[in-house]
């Protein structure tokens, strides 16, 4: 986003060792494939694993990888010694997600000191086709100095 800073290093290396923490990402699969100050992507490929009944991804899966992109993307607005929490969030499940593979998109729309909100889109895509599939509203929490969560 063009009224945010760029993302500086330390920031970017607390994102990456975080992100590789995430054993739920790490089950579906998912990749980090953007990341920038205020905005993230991350991408993962149909599996059958990640189905509902239909061969769709499931909707629960999607939430989850939204979920996290719009996590990571307030993370990269908050202080470096800050944890971040997903306190509410809402999804709009658009259009049955099929593709071969999909982009989540986490983009801060409201920074604040302690209270983030951000904005996820989901894109199925296949071949050269990228179809809106899912939309997510997101707040998320700044935590500093809790036992149990940590900023990496």
């Amino acid at each position: 986003m063009d009224h945010f800073p760029p993302l500086e290093a330390a920031a970017t290396e607390r994102i990456h060792a975080s992100f590789a923490k995430q054993g739920a990402m790490t089950t579906l699969g998912a990749r980090l494939t953007h990341l920038a100050q205020g905005q993230v992507h991350l991408c993962f490929d149909w599996a059958p694993a990640l189905t509902q009944q239909h061969g769709f991804i499931h909707a629960g899966m999607m939430a989850t990888v939204l979920d996290s992109a719009c996590g990571y993307a307030g993370l990269s607005v908050m202080p470096l010694e800050a944890g971040v929490l997903s306190i509410e969030f809402k999804i709009n499940l658009l259009a049955p997600a099929k593709g071969q593979s999909f982009r989540c998109e986490g983009v801060v729309l409201k920074p604040g000191r302690t209270i983030v909100v951000t904005e996820g889109r989901a894109y199925a895509i296949d071949g050269d086709q990228e179809k809106l599939v899912a939309t997510m509203n997101c707040t998320l929490m700044a935590l500093e100095n809790r036992p149990g969560i940590a900023a990496v």
